[in-house]
């Protein structure tokens, strides 16, 4: 969550930050603000900032002239003070030389503001990001002017804060500078000829260059237009992990949908493919990257599954998927809680951790508390090069190509189906399956894209469905065995855009509580497709129904019985029981959409959420 973009260089830097901050809108936020190194003979540090969208900091900047080459910017999602001019970003120092710009959480900031405030600091804000801003303009006080002054003043401030940061430092006083560092939250520098820049995404920088560097933890970089170093933070030389970014800007822009969620909906059937993609090496399922023996994977005896949100609801699907066909215990768990409750972990423990940014601070979290008792950790992210992925022993990516809408669509998916070739790479390793077994569920899964294109023949009907529902007060969405995930995503999703109640539900718990929430004409959307639970989630429906329920079927092709106990039936094509959530996602996802479009909601930037959560 949060924005940040850096560039120094030949160009007006005021231009470039605002193209920044609007490629970067996608990860939420509720203030946005620049700051510019103007003047040559004197320079000084100019700082112009607004609470809400873009368009209002666009239309001030409309009305000043921001000469200069050097600046940042930065987008805020509100976690110390509220969402208000004076505490949008940058903050600045008590003399007004140097602006600072921050994602994540100081721990300490308090005693640190305290010890401020009796050396005689008055602070503007209610920000912990304003007492990092006084703190290195104390380091700085007395030194010589320069780029490698101002890095040792950030390094003497960062090295008495605690939590987890990236933050982006100009001082006047070295006018074609940007120091900046990272603890566990995204930044990423990007080298071109004559020009550096810097964000918290790779989406931020590839308008300007592929070639792109991923700071690392605790180093510090700084940047000018004839290049970028990088140092630790006792100042000695370092590098960080660098790679060219192999996808294009366009991938980014909305081809013509009205929104990004609409194309990433439609985005899916090639994104799965992508994922499928080069799965095989020497007749065999292979990760694509590993630092583990098969030996770790054969004696495992156990897996953990840890996420947040939508990755969550992945990772449920994933436990049917491995337990079925890898034959091992499976417990999924939130990630914000995993290591509070002290899970017992082994060296023969595997935790799969799932994100898409590969940057969610409480799935790094649980990850790194993993690696801390000897667990071996499989990251599933859609991310090269991210926290979590340079972190894990192994690594599956999704492939789902940059998702712009702040709800997860095409993410999802992949993530499925990425778990689902984990659980088959399992199962070949531990001798589960026999090999015409899961070859076979190969060639199952290379015929979803195909079989997802089917389900969009039916987008006109679930328009007009979402029109009925759109007023609702509350929608149900309840299923069984891998439907349950589905009808918790279902729900999340209307959640998310609509701003609707919804709530998803076991469909066998109805009877022990949520049956009571039951109103004439109440939409519920129930999970009923082929498989060996179908039989119990009609039985449900007929609970419903005889309460005035108005039901809302994901059935099979074929499955015209369910007429008879559904007011409307949108169909899937007919797959393997442990494939369908791939499948029956999707009208969820467009009736989330075409019901938050019939309210007039912001579908990709929904309030109050951001796409990468960076903070615990």
């Amino acid at each position: 969550m949060c924005g940040i973009i850096g560039y120094t260089g030949t160009a007006p830097a005021v231009d470039i930050l605002m193209q920044g901050l609007a490629t970067l809108e996608y990860r939420g936020y509720d203030s946005a603000g620049v700051a510019v190194v103007t003047g040559n003979g004197n320079p000084r540090v100019r700082v112009v900032k607004r609470a809400g969208k873009l368009s209002n900091l666009r239309e001030i900047l409309d009305g000043t002239w921001l000469e200069g080459r050097t600046g940042v910017g930065h987008t805020r999602w509100a976690t110390h003070g509220e969402p208000s001019d004076r505490n949008s970003h940058p903050h600045q120092d008590s003399d007004g030389d140097l602006a600072v710009i921050h994602n994540g959480i100081f721990e300490n900031f308090a005693e640190l503001k305290s010890e401020l405030i009796a050396d005689g600091h008055e602070f503007a804000s209610d920000t912990d990001t304003e007492v990092i801003a006084h703190l290195i303009g104390r380091h700085s006080d007395g030194l010589a002017r320069g780029p490698e002054a101002l890095a040792d003043a950030v390094r003497a401030a960062l090295r008495r804060v605690e939590g987890a940061f990236a933050v982006a430092v100009v001082d006047r006083r070295s006018p074609d500078t940007i120091v900046a560092s990272r603890r566990e939250a995204p930044l990423v520098l990007g080298h071109l000829d004559g020009a550096s820049l810097l964000s918290s995404d790779v989406a931020g920088l590839i308008r300007y260059t592929r070639d792109v560097e991923a700071l690392l933890d605790d180093q510090v970089a700084i940047l000018t237009p004839q290049g970028i170093t990088i140092t630790d933070l006792d100042g000695n030389r370092s590098e960080g992990h660098r790679y060219t970014v192999d996808w294009d800007v366009d991938v980014a822009e909305k081809q013509g949908y009205e929104h990004f969620m609409l194309k990433e909906i439609h985005e899916q059937p090639a994104a799965l493919r992508e994922t499928l993609l080069g799965r095989t090496r020497d007749g065999r399922i292979a990760l694509d990257e590993q630092r583990l023996d098969d030996d770790d994977f054969c004696h495992l005896d156990k897996v953990y599954v840890v996420a947040c949100g939508t990755s969550f609801h992945a990772g449920m699907v994933a436990k049917y998927a491995l337990e079925h066909w890898a034959r091992v215990p499976v417990e999924v768990e939130i990630a914000s809680e995993f290591r509070y409750r002290d899970p017992i972990l082994t060296p023969h423990t595997v935790v799969v951790a799932i994100s898409q940014s590969g940057e969610t601070a409480d799935t790094l979290a649980a990850a790194a508390h993993a690696r801390a008792q000897r667990a071996k950790v499989v990251a599933i992210s859609n991310v090269v090069g991210s926290s979590l992925a340079r972190e894990a022993d192994a690594v599956l990516y999704t492939r789902a190509g940059p998702e712009i809408a702040v709800a997860s669509t095409k993410a999802f998916t992949t993530q499925i189906l990425a778990l689902e070739l984990l659980a088959l790479f399992l199962a070949q390793l531990r001798r589960a399956m026999f090999p015409e077994e899961w070859q076979d569920q190969l060639q199952r899964m290379a015929a979803l894209p195909e079989l997802m294109e089917q389900v969009f023949g039916q987008e006109s009907a679930i328009r007009q469905l979402a029109a009925t529902v759109a007023h609702a007060s509350y929608v149900m969405f309840v299923g069984r065995q891998v439907g349950l995930p589905i009808a918790l995503e279902g729900a999340l999703k209307l959640k998310e855009i609509s701003y609707l109640h919804a709530e998803g539900f076991p469909a066998g718990e109805m009877k022990h509580g949520p049956i009571a929430l039951i109103e004439q004409g109440g939409p519920v959307v129930a999970l009923a497709t082929a498989g060996h639970v179908r039989g119990k989630i009609v039985s449900n429906i007929q609970e419903v129904k005889a309460r005035g329920a108005t039901v809302i079927a994901i059935a099979t092709e074929g499955d015209t019985e369910i007429k008879a106990h559904a007011d409307h039936v949108i169909y899937v094509p007919e797959v393997h029981e442990l494939l369908y959530p791939m499948l029956t996602v999707v009208p969820l996802q467009l009736l989330a959409y075409f019901i938050a479009t019939e309210l007039g909601c912001d579908v990709d930037q929904p309030r109050n959420l951001a796409k990468t959560v960076t903070v615990e």
